[in-house]
């Protein structure tokens, strides 16, 4: 899909939009599927109002959806400091190279290193010890930079396990807990077909789906594929360039399989379309497609950076979240539906009362209708 693109598109002031506070979802709905869906057709050039579950009057049959997998995992631990001030550490990747255990010492300890922000009074520094539980302490080994620290953490039993019963769900800045996540975040701040633990954000745009729902699209003769793409600290990022080009973008770790690439492939030689559920989907979709828009089965680290210019290579069709105003996450949809269309759009959105953010409303990018065929 190729992309017009003018002076404006790259510089960050043209990605700024006004949205009240009001206008920021808090909590989920009752029901994942009664959001507010806002569709828009890049092609016909308007919008239509809608229900999330009306998603599938949007399918076709011989499309692909494609969803990502990770799971967020509770990466936010309360704790204190030897001194017994409050302390708190957000892991920034999932300690997945635990130490072996026949490398635990006698009374059972294990240990492990990662890489967090400690939020206190007074910033820990090497060597101090951060408490959680009797079963899982850690000790700053290193000050990185952009206020990132390495902490050993040492256990005793299975961590996943501690990391459940002591941590919380990183719940994004804007959503604001004064006594800490709630029993329904923890349901809610993830989707239903969450299997790879891995992520400290979730992809926002795939909690609007449920089991029914699934289903239901599955029965209207559209395949589902996934993707996992741990969804990095780094999409919150600032982006503090006045040239979004100049971006560095942050990297997250993802794994395409030999199936879903295949289904990819598969789909478009016949000319169906694919829809990515969530920018996370869109990144990993088109990192792993070659020049031709032959997909490969791809694991590693994903750093492509999206932003107008852009020439798409598998993805289709979008649906996605409302975005923040000058993030990395608003460039990628105005690469598909052009920059001007997606601030109108975001505007009729705040007019409308439509809620932003992680537990907010959806909205489709159709990009490409079922009788378009791929060249």
């Amino acid at each position: 899909m190729e992309s017009m693109t003018s002076n404006a598109d790259f510089f960050l002031a043209s990605y700024n939009f006004a949205l009240p506070e009001e206008n920021i979802a808090q909590h989920p709905l009752a029901r994942r599927d009664s959001s507010r869906l806002l569709v828009v057709d890049c092609l016909a050039m308007e919008t239509m109002d809608r229900q999330f579950a009306d998603i599938c009057d949007y399918l076709a049959p011989g499309d692909l959806l494609v969803v990502n997998n990770t799971r967020v995992f509770p990466a936010r631990l309360l704790g204190r400091k030897e001194s017994g001030g409050k302390v708190e550490l957000l892991i920034l990747e999932y300690p997945v190279h635990q130490a072996d255990p026949g490398n635990g010492d006698m009374a059972g300890w294990q240990q492990t290193e990662v890489v967090g922000l400690v939020k206190s009074a007074k910033r820990p520094q090497p060597g101090g010890k951060l408490l959680f539980s009797e079963n899982l302490v850690g000790t700053v080994r290193e000050l990185l930079p952009g206020g990132k620290v390495r902490v050993v953490l040492r256990y005793r039993g299975d961590l996943a396990r501690l990391l459940d019963e002591h941590g919380q769900m990183p719940l994004p800045p804007y959503i604001h807990r004064e006594e800490g996540q709630t029993e329904e975040d923890r349901q809610r701040y993830q989707t239903v077909y969450a299997e790879h633990p891995g992520a400290v954000a979730a992809p926002t745009a795939g909690l609007h789906f449920t089991p029914e729902l699934l289903t239901r699209i599955q029965g209207c003769g559209v395949r589902i594929a996934q993707v996992t793409l741990h969804v990095g600290y780094g999409t919150f990022a600032p982006v503090r360039v006045e040239d979004i080009r100049e971006h560095a973008i942050h990297a997250e770790y993802l794994m395409v399989s030999e199936e879903t690439a295949a289904l990819v492939n598969e789909t478009r030689g016949a000319g169906g379309r694919v829809w990515a559920v969530g920018t996370t989907s869109v990144r990993a979709l088109e990192f792993a497609a070659q020049d031709t828009g032959q997909v490969s089965a791809r694991s590693g680290f994903c750093d492509l950076y999206i932003y107008p210019g852009y020439q798409f290579r598998v993805v289709d069709n979008l649906i996605t979240n409302f975005h923040l105003p000058q993030s990395s996450l608003l460039f990628l949809v105005s690469a598909l539906a052009g920059r001007e269309r997606i601030l109108a759009t975001y505007r009729e959105a705040v007019e409308k009362g439509y809620r932003f953010f992680s537990y907010g409303d959806a909205m489709v990018l159709i990009a490409r209708h079922p009788r378009d065929r791929v060249a």
